[in-house]
């Protein structure tokens, strides 16, 4: 590991002006390539205190031994150079896409005498007009079929074309008027080459023009009474409609534009691109990538118009590209995109209209990508078996971490406060393992606090387990009453939606269920043969949070006397493992599959978390003062509300005028109005789509609006992050 210092420029030696510069190794490899407005103030932005970088700046300038850089007159010389070196000398440290498949292309080979249409893959070829990419081979095949009817461009190899030529007799395509036979000269050169550019033109979107030119020539064919002409017109027409079908209308008819997605999380992207020629959908591609560096969604849209466009020139750069973020800044990338098209191209964020619905379908295809991508990795034995060998090499543990829990604690502003407990067998999910819990120790927000809870209660049932079933001796270390230490019970909610109530006979722990079963123990079965809930212990305990979190739970498993379990927590920001009693934390390797494990471990128990607190918060909401009526049942509640109309002319209603409602007693009636009386009025009802007060009227039983959302999502979205790790 070098010293960034011993091969820090000296004072004045770095231009201010714009360049490139590159990072090189001992052994003289460049290992990362950047660019920079002014090469002063980036290069010095390196050469910081270690302790102020992000771990993986800080990892590449202490494999670096040397830089260097080169002066350039503009920001876009600067890209273009960046482009270049990025291509010559693939640095390791650099965001770099892969494709996660190799996508065909349909290609005309214009850069031939007698040009042909066919599906090309790899590295595009100079002269050839390219139209895609498609998913499938086969997608291009069923629409060049359906063209060839009416463009019947030459499609065979050079070894069939030649044969032909020689022999005579065209092939069997030239015979059925699927190819107009230049082999045998039925065409001239020219005359094929027109029909090759009139095949481009269709492809690339100008197809009103060949259908309104046919048309006519139907009608006029009709008219001269060529009847057997205009059914073949007819036909033709028909083929090229069917062809147009394939690709479904997006935008607005002639529109050209590339639309590009990114999702990503702290270690990978992926990025979608939506390539619609003539206001159609043409083509789709998609790329995964690690982040090696430290990148903003800025950069990695950037990055991805390097790759996309460094190689195109013309028409095949669109008018109008449209990303989720700006590279910043966005001058130079807009004025080298117009260089390469040859005209002006516009580069922004569409925020309205149907552009911006489309960037949202094309956003959630990346989402899908990056997801599957992620299953595929996982599912990979020997990865998984890797990613757990790394884990107990960095905690130093004896043996691999078989089973890991992870912990999370979420609440909105402190109300509603929950947690969930995930489990991960040999690096894969065990959903049935699943638990959430309510905290019950005390009201409000303290994330440490909420942890310590829910890491006894887990624990204790774990260890009550063991003491029944006589492998735990220790009388000491589990209570007999089903409490933690600070008072809080240990019964809580199951991932199933059952909830345990407690009672005690003598010694003995009673816990019967909603369905009114009572067993021994604390909610553990096995006469079915089944494992028991919280029997098995983790060899890992996972939290989601730094040092005060990680002390929370190990200071829960001391105060239990279990000390056979191992605790850490991984920090969001920076993706840092804690360890307990340890002032710095442990940083696992980018390309660490421990680190990737550890990763989607946190990753779900957060959003296991956060549906059990967004579950509760929409049944809080949805709260009726009917609710409270023991015996009164959702058909009788909306029988009430259909004949008075509203709560409010409910609660104003006598017990004689409540028992007219069919099936409404005297009894159930007087409940009601009791009911009622004690619940205090509820605020005015506001309608969140449109801001309205409404009145009582147009609330329902279930206290919500009439036709607005259950929940104001995008308020509760960024409160429910601060119940995490911040």
């Amino acid at each position: 590991m070098a010293d960034p210092s011993s091969y820090r420029p000296k004072p004045g030696q770095i231009p201010d002006s714009p360049g490139v510069y590159k990072f090189r190794d001992e052994h003289r490899r460049v290992i990362y390539v950047g660019k920079a407005k002014s090469l002063r103030q980036r290069l010095a932005s390196y050469f910081q205190d270690l302790a102020g970088l992000h771990p993986r700046t800080r990892t590449m300038v202490t494999t670096a031994a040397s830089v260097e850089w080169t002066v350039v007159s503009t920001e876009v010389e600067a890209l273009q150079l960046e482009y270049s070196w990025i291509k010559e000398y693939d640095p390791r440290f650099n965001v770099k896409y892969r494709d996660d498949k190799s996508y065909p292309y349909l290609a005309v080979t214009m850069n031939e005498e007698f040009p042909r249409v066919q599906v090309m893959r790899g590295h595009k070829r100079k002269g050839v007009r390219y139209f895609g990419p498609y998913g499938h081979a086969w997608a291009i095949r069923d629409t060049v079929d359906l063209l060839l009817r009416v463009f019947p461009v030459r499609t065979c190899s050079a070894g069939v074309f030649k044969n032909a030529a020689r022999t005579g007799r065209p092939c069997l395509l030239g015979y059925i008027g699927k190819c107009s036979a230049p082999c045998v000269g039925r065409v001239s050169d020219e005359e094929h080459r027109e029909l090759a550019e009139e095949f481009c033109d269709f492809m690339a979107g100008r197809t009103g023009t060949y259908i309104r030119r046919l048309e006519k020539q139907m009608t006029d064919a009709a008219e001269e009474m060529e009847y057997e002409r205009a059914a073949r017109l007819r036909d033709d027409i028909e083929a090229l409609k069917k062809a147009m079908e394939k690709n479904a209308v997006v935008l607005a008819d002639a529109t050209d534009a590339d639309l590009m997605a990114v999702a990503e999380d702290e270690l990978e992207a992926a990025v979608q691109i939506f390539h619609v020629r003539g206001g159609r959908v043409r083509g789709q591609r998609g790329w995964v990538t690690d982040k090696v560096e430290a990148v903003t969604t800025g950069d990695l849209v950037e990055h991805a118009l390097q790759q996309l466009y460094g190689e195109e020139t013309g028409d095949s750069v669109p008018k109008e590209v449209l990303v989720p973020a700006l590279p910043d800044p966005v001058e130079p990338v807009q004025e080298w995109l117009t260089e390469r098209r040859g005209s002006n191209v516009s580069l922004r964020i569409p925020q309205r209209g149907d552009k911006k619905a489309l960037m949202e379908t094309v956003q959630r295809n990346a989402l899908q990508a990056l997801g599957l991508h992620k299953t595929k990795r996982a599912s990979d034995l020997t990865t998984r078996s890797r990613a757990l060998e790394e884990i107990a090499a960095a905690l130093d543990l004896d043996t691999a971490p078989l089973r890991i829990e992870c912990y999370d604690i979420s609440h909105l502003q402190g109300d509603d406060v929950v947690a969930s407990m995930v489990v991960f067998e040999d690096g894969l999910q065990r959903k049935s393992e699943y638990r959430r819990f309510q905290i019950k120790g005390f009201e409000g927000q303290d994330d440490v606090r909420s942890m310590h809870e829910v890491i006894t209660r887990r624990f204790r049932r774990y260890l009550a387990e063991k003491e029944r079933t006589g492998e735990w001796t220790d009388g000491e270390n589990a209570s007999s009453d089903g409490t933690s230490s600070d008072g809080a019970s240990s019964d809580g909610a199951f991932a199933d939606g059952t909830s345990t109530e407690s009672a005690h006979l003598g010694n003995t722990t009673l816990v019967g269920d909603t369905t009114g079963n009572a067993f021994a123990g604390n909610a553990f079965t096995e006469e079915d043969g089944r494992p028991k809930r919280f029997a098995y212990p983790p060899q890992l305990v996972v939290v989601d949070g730094g040092q005060p979190q990680v002390a929370a739970a190990k200071r829960a498993l001391d105060e239990l006397g279990i000390d056979d379990i191992a605790v850490c927590g991984l920090a969001k920001r920076l993706e840092e493992v804690w360890l307990p009693h340890e002032d710095d934390p442990v940083v696992l390797p980018r390309t660490s599959e421990g680190l990737y494990l550890l990763q989607r471990v946190r990753d779900e128990a957060h959003r296991f978390a956060i549906t059990y607190q967004r579950t509760k918060r929409a049944k809080r909401f949805k709260a009726s003062p009917l609710d409270e009526v023991p015996g009164l049942g959702e058909t009788r509640k909306q029988a009430l509300i259909k004949h008075f109309g509203s709560v409010k002319k409910l609660r104003s209603a006598t017990i004689d005028q409540i028992c007219e409602v069919p099936g409404i007693g005297r009894k159930t009636a007087e409940a009601v109005a009791v009911a009622l009386a004690q619940a205090a009025p509820a605020a005015p009802a506001v309608n969140t789509a449109t801001g309205e007060i409404m009145e009582d009227e147009e609330v329902g039983a279930s206290g919500t609006t009439t036709g607005s959302p259950e929940e104001p999502v995008s308020a509760g979205a960024s409160h429910e992050r601060r119940g995490q790790e911040t």
